[in-house]
């Protein structure tokens, strides 16, 4: 097929105008791009600098600067298509089916990533606490956006998930200063209550890791099956109550021994009726 002179010179005239119009905008938006990628990377340095300053959690950090970055690069995106003269409401509608259709497949991660940022925000727990969580008690040893990494005391590591985690209850053994050692002590029927009494608060008193504000008590508490009960209450600072719950069972068990307070076993009484 030929072409006529005519149609080639009006065929060169429709690339000349498209490109007349598309270069121009190709141009711009380079230049824009490359502006605000540069202003992108300072505000975004910025504000990593920023949150250096403030000492807030590395997890949050890193978090926040992420989701600024992506909001500064989308504007971005945004700018440049505006240029190339792309559809504005066309491309929002696009970016919000892409994200329905991401959040839809990533609901089960979504949740997670909801419940790491709740968690870095509120600080319910922050690292190196002891707590109880899901069923397991340890050391936090990481807080992460989707998992909190953690020890157990003999050494086993617990990856939980943040979405569930971040609606349950957590029971924080770090936060306060001072615990509660509690004990039960049983002994015999018979016992003179007030000498055991005193005997395992002459414990209490001679050990300093022991607060005496508030002061030790022991309290008669249950009429047992083979034992009188008695209940300890003792106050110590936090990092010390295993080691003052262990060493004083070990005391009262030595002091009761010293002092011929029986620690009875479990026995029964079986009365035979005479034919």
């Amino acid at each position: 097929m030929e072409i006529s002179p005519e149609l080639a010179e009006e065929l060169i005239q429709k690339g000349l105008d498209l490109a007349y119009t598309i270069l121009p905008k190709l141009a711009y938006a380079a230049i824009f791009y490359f502006i605000g990628r540069w202003i992108v990377r300072k505000l975004v340095k910025s504000f990593s600098v920023l949150l250096e300053k403030r000492e807030s959690n590395p997890s949050l950090n890193n978090f926040l600067i992420g989701v600024i970055k992506a909001l500064l690069y989308v504007s971005l995106i945004i700018g440049i298509a505006t240029i190339l003269g792309v559809p504005l409401t066309s491309f929002v509608a696009v970016l919000g089916a892409a994200g329905l259709a991401i959040g839809l497949a990533l609901q089960g991660s979504l949740s997670n990533f909801a419940g790491g940022v709740l968690i870095l925000l509120f600080k319910p727990f922050k690292v190196d606490d002891v707590i109880i969580a899901q069923g397991h008690t340890g050391t936090v040893r990481e807080i992460g956006i989707i998992y909190t990494r953690m020890t157990t005391f003999d050494n086993k590591e617990i990856i939980i998930p943040n979405g569930g985690l971040a609606n349950s209850d957590v029971v924080n053994m770090s936060t306060q200063p001072t615990r509660r050692v509690d004990l039960t002590v049983g002994v015999a029927y018979g016992t003179n209550i007030k000498q055991a009494r005193e005997t395992i608060l002459n414990i209490f008193k001679n050990d300093e890791r022991v607060l005496q504000e508030p002061e030790p008590v022991v309290f008669l508490n249950n009429f047992g099956d083979s034992s009188l009960d008695l209940v300890i209450r003792a106050w110590t600072e936090a990092p010390n109550l295993w080691p003052v719950y262990f060493d004083s069972m070990e005391a009262i068990n030595v002091a009761f021994a010293e002092q011929g307070i029986e620690i009875p076993f479990p026995q029964r009484v079986v009365h035979q009726a005479k034919a």
